[in-house]
């Protein structure tokens, strides 16, 4: 993509057709960060987020219950006992990562709720950030919070704000 942008540059700017572009950019997090949606959708995350992590704290506590236990009593128990419960402690450690890798992993829980939460609050700020650039009558608009990356940006170009009050 970055290589599509430079190649991009280099041919506007050899046909001298670059000057006459009008470019904006916008920093979507700062956007997202000041709107009541994006707020809202950042704490539902954070909620559900919490809750897992939780769960997963009780979870490590299970398993560190049941380690000093093992230690403790490793002395007075049988073999068959403590394999017994080295194998359950065994069990609980993977039934933590599984957890894990279902609420955190890829395409888990997580993504899966970011993605339904986000996405009507990143349509309104796409919109919005459509009609400032059509209002200001500008070729392009790039995302300093992306990956795509800004070197320079005269301040004159950002629009966060205008899309901002767009929002509003």
């Amino acid at each position: 993509m970055k290589i599509k942008f430079f190649i991009f540059i280099i041919l506007f700017s050899a046909t001298g057709l670059f000057a006459q572009l009008k470019v904006g950019y916008i920093d979507s997090d700062a956007i997202i960060k000041n709107i009541p949606d994006g707020e809202d959708a950042k704490r539902q995350l954070d909620a559900l987020i919490a809750d897992w992590q939780g769960d997963i704290s009780r979870m490590e506590s299970e398993i560190k219950s049941k380690k000093d236990d093992l230690e403790r009593r490793k002395l007075i128990l049988t073999d068959q006992m403590k394999f017994d419960l080295e194998e359950e402690i065994k069990q609980l450690e993977r039934d933590l990562q599984a957890y894990r890798d279902r609420k955190f992993g890829v395409g888990g829980e997580l993504f899966v709720k970011q993605e339904e939460i986000m996405k009507p609050v990143q349509n309104k700020v796409f919109n919005a950030i459509q009609q400032v650039a059509k209002d200001e009558d500008l070729d392009f608009v790039f995302d300093r919070s992306s990956a795509l990356m800004i070197v320079f940006a005269k301040d004159q170009y950002d629009i966060t704000a205008k899309v901002l009050e767009k929002l509003k």
